[in-house]
């Protein structure tokens, strides 16, 4: 054996306590006996191209990589049930791990998306042996991730025709008829006859946040977690909004002084298959400084966390975000930014705000007494989903939305021509005056950035269902033509809008497939295929002041 060859050791048995036993490959340094190790618990299979080839990186750095397959999945015993098992099995995982003669008692994680949740489950149980984590594109809990403000994220749900059994199903992935599969109803009957998904109808029978989501949340448990986090994401990522949840509440509420200091955070300009690429997509190409080498990330964190070699990387502030426009990387102290000025665009118009084609505007100025505007919501005919934080790589990112604002039942709200930049960077918030003929609908808002040459390129968005404007576990119907105040948070962005360009805002009542439809009956949604079209109202003026809530950044 050559001196750079990396040890493998297949067919680890690792027991569970309840008496069954996980599957999982060691990747070893060359050479040593003992050595830190970094572990992925993944329900994506050990055989994994990406981690197979960040453990070969690690084992020829000093690092022993562990991969272990899921309970239920590949080679892993027992029943897989979706993330319920995650936290006891992987508290046990490391203990076992920190037992083993070629671990020399430190372990960190790893892991993209379902294996960044992985890492931080455990993370109450506190297992000695667990230094650092390193989660990406995570999720605090999956009434964030596969619901947001209770409306299901159907891209994300429908996602799981690939997750069933012990495997993934790749080769049908191009040979289905999407847009039908998306369009079935009654929603929780929409993967009949293509695959038997139990806890597909589970997510879409769950509307409230109730046990169902609970039972394996962060909500509440970050008092309990020693370990400090190095929490990664990007803006267009469909879970950065959860890892940015996941990040304040270790940075504010984990059980330790050094805990919460250490804990950091990186934000890129990515997609969520796409963490640390510089490769362009979408309409916008960020160059090259987008690129950051991820597992080269993981060796400088876990150096310092595993091996206390000095990396500098404590030194460095907690923050670190790729401001777009600018396409530069920023180091920050806190979040949101202390010298952020909140700063409210109001919305105007003369009552015809439909699409690009109507007198719809944006300025910093209040409304006085101005019409309303009006559009109907038909849920057989959604707005399309272009762009933003989708998890499908065809609609995903910083798209041109020129074709989406043709519609009318897009209101369109514009500033004049900037005169200087105007950098947003944090969490972005529409306060929406509204009602609507039914007692159930949906609201949605678009951030735009509309270039000189007439593109107008999504940053950012957010959804609001009526019936869970006040609370996720106890739903409240509307009164038909009450004017309701909407609070519809449109997640978090760093985007510099430059001189020249115009902010711009949509309002309307649908991101389909992104999101389920509303189909405004005021039944529970998901269960049935009664569909009904809504007259939606948007005011703004003295008394109903409609504005969007920007982050302004001066330097």
């Amino acid at each position: 054996m050559s001196d750079t060859t990396v040890r493998i050791r297949l067919d680890l048995r690792i027991p569970m306590r309840d008496g069954v036993n996980l599957y999982g490959a060691a990747y070893l340094p060359p050479r040593g006996e003992r050595f830190p190790v970094l572990l992925i618990r993944s329900p994506y299979s050990t055989q994994h191209p990406r981690y197979v080839e960040w453990a070969v990186r690690f084992a020829a750095s000093g690092y022993a990589a562990v991969m272990v397959d899921s309970r239920g999945r590949y080679e892993s015993e027992g029943e897989w049930r979706a993330y319920v098992d995650e936290a006891q099995d992987g508290y046990d995982t490391q203990q076992w791990i920190g037992a083993q003669a070629w671990c020399d008692g430190n372990i960190g994680m790893f892991g993209i998306s379902y294996p960044g949740f992985t890492q931080i489950l455990p993370a109450p149980f506190r297992s000695p042996f667990v230094k650092g984590l390193m989660p990406i594109a995570n999720q605090e809990d999956n009434y964030g991730h596969l619901r947001y403000n209770g409306v299901l994220q159907l891209q994300n749900a429908m996602n799981w025709i690939w997750l069933g059994g012990r495997t993934r199903q790749h080769a049908p992935r191009d040979l289905l008829d999407w847009d039908r599969i998306y369009r079935r109803l009654p929603l929780i009957s929409a993967m009949d006859g293509i695959a038997d998904r139990p806890f597909f109808r589970e997510m879409v029978r769950h509307n409230e946040f109730d046990e169902f989501w609970s039972s394996y949340s962060m909500k509440g448990r970050y008092g309990e977690v020693n370990t400090p986090a190095y929490f990664v994401s990007g803006w267009y990522d469909n879970l950065v909004h959860e890892g940015f949840k996941c990040f304040r509440g270790w940075r504010k509420e984990a059980g330790n002084a050094r805990t919460r200091q250490l804990t950091r955070l990186m934000v890129g300009p990515w997609t969520h298959s796409a963490i640390g690429s510089a490769e362009p997509f979408g309409d916008i190409d960020f160059g090259p400084d987008a690129a950051v080498d991820i597992p080269g990330e993981h060796l400088r964190w876990y150096d310092k966390r595993l091996r206390g070699i000095d990396t500098g990387i404590d030194e460095d502030p907690p923050i670190r975000i790729f401001v777009m426009g600018r396409n530069a990387w920023r180091w920050e102290n806190e979040w949101p930014l202390a010298r952020t000025r909140y700063t409210a665009y109001y919305l105007h118009s003369a009552g015809r705000a439909n699409s690009l084609r109507g007198d719809g505007e944006l300025s910093l100025d209040a409304p006085g007494d101005e019409p309303s505007d009006r559009f109907d919501y038909d849920p057989g005919d959604p707005v399309p989903t272009v762009g933003g934080q989708s998890l499908s790589l065809a609609s995903t990112g910083p798209r041109d939305r020129r074709g989406v604002e043709c519609r009318d039942d897009v209101l369109v709200y514009t500033t004049e021509t900037l005169a200087s930049d105007v950098e947003a960077t944090g969490p972005v918030v529409l306060t929406l005056f509204a009602a609507s003929d039914a007692r159930d609908t949906d609201f949605t808002a678009t951030l735009v950035d509309v270039h000189p040459d007439g593109r107008a390129i999504h940053i950012t968005e957010g959804i609001v269902r009526a019936r869970f404007r006040e609370s996720f576990r106890r739903p409240d119907l509307v009164r038909p033509g009450e004017v309701v105040e909407y609070r519809i948070v449109l997640w978090e962005t760093s985007n510099v809008f430059k001189t020249g360009h115009r902010i711009r805002l949509e309002v309307s009542s649908s991101n389909f497939p992104r999101f389920d439809r509303n189909l405004n009956t005021g039944n529970t949604p998901g269960l049935d295929d009664e569909m009904k079209v809504a007259r939606q109202t948007v005011h703004h003026s003295s008394r109903y002041a409609s504005h969007l809530l920007l982050p302004v950044i001066s330097e």
